[in-house]
């Protein structure tokens, strides 16, 4: 990708974030009130933690691991309660060993 286009993405990225965010504050559910607006909250919430991925994924340079496994353990924690089948939590449990400590791993392409 040519830096112009990532620059682009990246500030478009902000923009949304932004906007989110808002929503996100203003927002009043709290979880022991109606589901449906609790569910509108966390619908918010995983879109906001999307957004800080999207960020991290094309931020140039390395990437920064730390912000990696921070918004890839919140998107896990908050769509295991859409789909609480799939044990998305329990899959957030080795995102934080260290690299020597974890299981083998295929290398990325």
């Amino acid at each position: 990708m040519d830096a112009l286009t990532r620059a682009r993405i990246i500030k478009t990225g902000w923009d949304i974030h932004r906007e989110v965010e808002e929503h996100l504050l203003r927002h009043s559910a709290v979880k022991d009130g109606p589901s449906a607006d609790w569910l509108e909250r966390q619908r918010l919430l995983l879109a906001d933690m999307a957004i800080h991925l999207l960020q991290t994924a094309l931020r140039p340079g390395d990437i920064e691991l730390d912000k990696l496994r921070n918004s890839l353990h919140a998107i896990l924690t908050i769509s295991d309660g859409f789909l609480p089948q799939a044990g998305l939590k329990g899959a957030t449990a080795t995102l934080y060993l260290e690299e020597r400590d974890a299981p083998p791993h295929a290398s990325l392409m």
